[in-house]
């Protein structure tokens, strides 16, 4: 079932049970989504693309749910969160520290990379392999504090 389909069942469901928060993230999702479809490059959107899109609608909730939090706008933070954990439903299964601190650890050393001057080649690498399995900034803390720590 693509993303789309998965969307759309979703808008049903949720219009039946009257959820209207999770109406309103799905609907978020359809309108990105569509928008990304008709931005006149004439490419068809891929499985990738749309992973990239969900995950940049999630960085953004998730950011405006902390300036709201700070800001001691309760209301908005939890619609925020709740809109940010229902488009996350729709994102490949993230990945674990543990497991990501492994994998991590291999390119470093497949790589050869010893100090913080290679980060950007593992970092290139990291990026791709883990697309939509891992956010950019965990990845980027991971590859930083490995790094630091193979300078020792």
């Amino acid at each position: 079932m693509s993303l789309s389909d998965k969307i759309n069942t979703g808008l049903k469901e949720s219009m039946k049970s009257k959820d209207k928060g999770r109406l309103q993230a799905l609907r978020a999702i359809k309108s990105a989504l569509l928008l990304a479809k008709t931005d006149g490059s004439g490419e068809e959107l891929t499985e990738a693309d749309e992973i990239k899109l969900l995950q940049k609608l999630v960085k953004q909730r998730r950011d405006s749910a902390e300036i709201y939090k700070s800001q001691k706008r309760d209301d908005l933070y939890v619609q925020e969160v709740m809109e940010a954990d229902t488009i996350a439903e729709f994102l490949p299964e993230q990945m674990g520290e543990k497991e990501l601190k492994a994998a991590i650890e291999k390119i470093i050393s497949d790589t050869g990379a010893s100090s913080m001057k290679d980060m950007g080649k593992v970092m290139g690498i990291a990026s791709k392999q883990f697309a939509g399995k891992a956010d950019g900034k965990s990845i980027s803390i991971m590859v930083k504090s490995l790094l630091a720590s193979s300078q020792v």
